[in-house]
């Protein structure tokens, strides 16, 4: 069922490049730990020459090869690689299950995400040129004033791996769509798909420049592309340190940046819960994408009257996930990304368990999986709000559980975080639903569910989780700076000073 990793390099001015300095970086199967091939390894000398393929793309025929082209012109490129994408997606979704170890249905939805996004942002794109132009009402007569939105120009983009091809995608729709020309910098941890896009964009005929892709180390390609002076602007998705030294590095130059950054979201439980419906949600919450996801509602906060029958359900259903090689069907779990995120989970459960806490299930590799980054489905009881499973983001499938008595015990321990990305809260008390919802400080809220999300609506965070939102017609504007015109519209002279004529 597995098959080749084609063998891809850097996508620069529309065409496939060797990095200046010739390196590769080995791809590794997290469930085998295989090498299956690899991926060119981008410098500063690359990213110079991505840059100065992306201000060429702009400036193009004045701007009206792309940046200065309608809406609709734009919209047809992106419906273009949308049914592309739908036409390659069983070859693309067994590429991104075998990069990143996610299990192949999931990956499957993803590529359906993938083609949704970009027609989405199509639309989006033609909806632009009616908005062009929009008037502003005036105090005085005597002017008009109108607004015009135009792109921000050259657009780097640095994206996670746990979802490598939809991450790249929820930036690089709503930039092409707002007439941007963009630098894709995946994570070197999962590369393939987006080189995949690439190989998408030649086939379609994008422009070139347009949208160039550079794979390689963060320190090597995402700092000389995030520093870079005739960059515009950065998009970043992926962990709060290194957001911060994006947003240090864009500081220097007054860039602007959206961030997109780590969390450690809540599920509040009440006591009137289905405990069946509530236990999938829970455990889908959490481990969904082998557990790596930044929105994951992590912290179970359950009403103490029901804590142990809870439990008890939701270990049930935790035993019961499929663990296995992600191509094989009905997996429900993989691997972790890499052997550096293995160790790194599994030193959290041992760092939970020295501090106290209990392992109610799981917290070590499945017996039957002697190879791969596995790490069985992990619940811990018995949690303190120092301990550092509740205070930091694992980004693995590990649950931390604490009770709660009151709605307002329950509110205080959600929001008793540095980070407000998500937060989720099961009752069948919709007023309840309502009062906590408004209350959590999180930029996402679910409400009898977790995790669901939409192209159609808006994704970002509060505190330490970042700023700036994602999809939906937030997405768009994140590419887009806006521009007044006014014009004084009398034939009478200003009269401000006195005409030299009268003297």
């Amino acid at each position: 069922m597995a098959i080749p990793i084609p063998t891809r390099q850097l996508f620069i001015d529309g065409e496939w490049r060797e990095p200046v300095l010739k390196k590769r970086i080995p791809i590794i199967n997290p469930a085998t730990e295989q090498i299956i091939g690899d991926i060119p390894a981008a410098t500063a000398e690359d990213v110079e020459l991505a840059v100065d393929a992306a201000r060429k793309a702009l400036a193009r025929n004045k701007g009206r090869d792309w940046a200065n082209a309608s809406g609709a012109v734009r919209a047809k490129y992106l419906r273009a690689i949308a049914a592309k994408i739908t036409e390659k997606k069983s070859e693309i979704a067994k590429l991104e299950a075998l990069d990143c170890g996610k299990p192949l249905d999931e990956a499957a939805w993803d590529i359906d995400d993938v083609a949704g996004c970009f027609e989405y942002y199509a639309d989006l794109a033609e909806g632009l040129d009616a908005k062009q132009n929009a008037p502003v009402s005036l105090p005085m007569e005597t002017f008009k004033s109108h607004v015009l939105k135009e792109p921000i120009g050259v657009v780097g983009l640095i994206t996670p791996w746990n979802y490598p091809m939809l991450m790249a995608t929820w930036k690089v729709a709503p930039a092409l769509a707002a007439g941007c020309a963009a630098i894709l910098k995946p994570s070197e941890l999962a590369s393939v798909t987006c080189l995949e896009l690439a190989q998408v964009c030649r086939e379609v005929g994008l422009p070139p420049g347009v949208l160039n892709i550079l794979t390689g180390l963060g320190h090597e390609a995402g700092a000389p592309l995030a520093s870079h002076p005739h960059v515009d602007k950065i998009a970043f998705t992926g962990s709060t340190i290194t957001g911060s030294k994006i947003m240090a590095a864009a500081a220097q130059v007054v860039k602007p940046v959206t961030l997109e950054l780590g969390g450690k979201s809540p599920i509040v439980i009440f006591e009137d819960v289905d405990l069946d419906k509530a236990a999938e949600w829970t455990a889908f919450g959490c481990f969904w994408t082998n557990g790596q996801i930044c929105s994951a509602t992590s912290r179970l906060i359950v009403h103490e009257s029901i804590a142990a029958e809870f439990l008890d359900r939701l270990v049930k259903w935790t035993k019961n996930i499929k663990i296995s090689d992600p191509l094989e069907e009905g997996c429900r779990l993989g691997p972790v990304v890499s052997g550096g995120q293995y160790e790194k989970v599994l030193k959290f459960i041992d760092t939970a368990k020295s501090e106290g806490a209990s392992i109610l299930c799981g917290g070590a590799r499945p017996e039957h999986l002697k190879k791969g980054f596995f790490i069985q489905p992990t619940i811990i009881s018995d949690v303190t709000t120092s301990m550092q499973i509740w205070r930091e983001e694992v980004f693995g499938p590990v649950l931390c559980a604490k009770t709660f008595s009151t709605e307002d015990e329950a509110i205080e321990l959600a929001n008793d975080t540095q980070y407000g990305l998500g937060a989720a809260v099961i009752s069948n008390d919709l007023e309840r639903c309502d009062r906590v919802s408004k209350a959590f400080q999180a930029g996402i809220v679910w409400i009898n569910c977790s995790q669901p999300c939409f192209t159609q609506a808006p994704w970002g965070g509060n505190k330490r989780s970042g700023f700036g939102r994602e999809l939906g017609e937030w997405g768009i504007e994140n590419y887009l700076t806006v521009k007044q015109i006014t014009r004084y519209i009398s034939d009478e002279p200003w009269g401000w000073y006195q005409s030299p004529s009268k003297l």
